[in-house]
C-alpha cells in the first residue's frame, strides 16, 4: 500500500525529530493513517534521531498502536469479567455473523473492523459494545448486530 508520506513529514516537521518524542510522532502517524504504515516508521527512522528498530519496539509494545490496516469503524466487544458472564462470547458471535468477519479481522470494504477486548470500564452496563466514542450497553445477540444496521442507516442518510 502506498501512503503519501508528505503527511509523515508533515508530522515530523510539527512534533519534532528527538528520539524522546516517539511516541507523540507515533500517535500522530496512528491519527492520520489509523495504523502506522511500515513505510512511515522506515521515513521517520530516516529523517529524525530515531531507529527503525527503536520506533518499531515501542509500536508493538503499547496496545493503543496499530500496525496492519482497520476499518473506519473499529467495533470493541468488552470481554471483561461482567460482560463475559453477561454474554459477551454471544455478542462476538452475532456482529461476526451480521459483518461475515471473525474477530479482529476488517470487512473487505474497510468499513468495519471486529475486536474483542478486556474491559472498556462500564462494567454497570453489561455487555458492553463500543464503537468510536459510543457505548451501548445491556446488550444480547440481537441489539448487537442492530448496532451495525444502525450505522449503516446513519452512513445513508448522510
Amino acid at each position: 500500500m502506498n501512503i503519501d508520506l508528505t503527511q509523515v513529514d508533515a508530522i515530523v516537521a510539527r512534533v519534532g525529530t528527538d528520539a524522546n518524542l516517539t511516541i507523540p510522532v507515533l500517535q500522530e502517524v496512528q491519527e492520520a493513517f489509523r495504523y502506522i504504515p511500515l513505510e512511515a516508521i522506515e521515513r521517520i527512522a530516516a529523517t529524525t534521531d530515531m531507529t527503525e528498530s527503536q520506533l518499531y519496539g515501542v509500536a508493538t509494545f503499547y496496545a493503543q498502536f496499530r500496525l496492519a490496516p482497520v476499518g473506519e469503524q473499529i467495533i470493541k466487544v468488552c470481554h471483561g469479567t461482567a460482560c463475559h458472564v453477561g454474554g459477551a462470547e454471544g455478542l462476538t458471535e452475532s456482529l461476526e455473523t451480521r459483518l461475515g468477519i471473525r474477530n479482529g479481522e476488517n470487512t473487505p470494504d474497510m468499513k468495519y473492523t471486529l475486536e474483542a477486548v478486556a474491559c472498556v470500564g462500564c462494567c454497570s452496563l453489561a455487555p458492553v459494545v463500543m464503537v468510536g466514542e459510543r457505548t451501548f450497553g445491556s446488550l444480547d445477540r440481537r441489539k448487537a448486530a442492530a448496532i451495525v444496521d444502525e450505522l449503516e442507516e446513519r452512513k445513508d442518510a448522510k
